[in-house]
């Protein structure tokens, strides 16, 4: 059965009370494992599709840096630290650090998209009954709500890396060395590795969540009569 059509059967249901629920269930073909709808096999391929299809273009040049969504910026707390820079006429350095970060977050989403890809195997059947009545990216939300806080501990050491690797480490050396020379400023020493680890997951989730619901709501995608059928009930 075409991923698509399986995931489309529990996302695009939840619009429906638990009686017309059934009843559609009841009228439209399924797929079986040992007599069971296989949801949550739709919800892992869709998933995968996202990572696959989505997460790639973060991995690309400028994948984070030119991509508004997804782009990172100066922490809060640094803030202060770039507007100095520009008054003093260092903003190329600025921008460089900016530039700098995403660089790292594109080359460590890179190397970890198999850790990505192998958080969504565990997904049960239960799960899936239970995405099934969810919000707009259900299945996104219970994948960062499954994955975040051990792919945080994975992720972590890849950003570290590639800011080795990028060249970020040195940029943002010269750019906090800089600015603590700066007279009568609080001197700074930001965990730079942590905050786009985060930054770079947000990323990656969000991204997962465009492809999800480009897999429900998009007209063009509904390739088979099943897909017809399901959509022309939520239309």
């Amino acid at each position: 059965m075409n991923f698509k059509i399986t995931l489309f059967l529990f996302l695009s249901f939840f619009t429906f009370s638990c009686d017309e629920l059934q009843d559609i269930a009841n009228t439209l073909p399924t797929e079986t494992t040992n007599g069971t709808l296989d949801i949550a096999a739709g919800l892992r391929q869709a998933l995968d599709k996202g990572i696959t299809k989505q997460v790639s273009k973060l991995t690309q040049k400028d994948g984070f840096y030119k991509n508004e969504m997804v782009k990172i910026l100066m922490p809060d707390e640094l803030e202060k630290v770039d507007k100095a820079l520009r008054n003093i006429g260092l903003g190329n350095l600025a921008d460089e650090g900016i530039k700098a970060l995403n660089r790292a977050a594109e080359d460590a989403v890179k190397e970890a998209t198999p850790i990505f890809v192998s958080a969504v195997k565990d997904i049960t059947f239960s799960d899936a009954k239970n995405i099934l009545m969810g919000s707009d990216h259900a299945a996104t939300s219970y994948l960062q709500g499954k994955t975040n806080q051990s792919l945080y501990t994975k992720f972590n050491p890849v950003i570290k890396n590639s800011f080795n690797k990028v060249g970020a480490d040195q940029i943002w050396e010269t750019i906090i060395s800089k600015y603590n020379t700066i007279p009568f400023v609080n001197k700074v020493n930001p965990d730079l590795t942590d905050y786009v680890t985060n930054e770079a997951l947000k990323g990656v989730y969000k991204m997962i969540a465009v492809e999800e619901k480009e897999i429900r709501n998009n007209i063009n995608s509904r390739t088979t009569s099943l897909l017809q059928q399901v959509f022309a009930l939520q239309d």
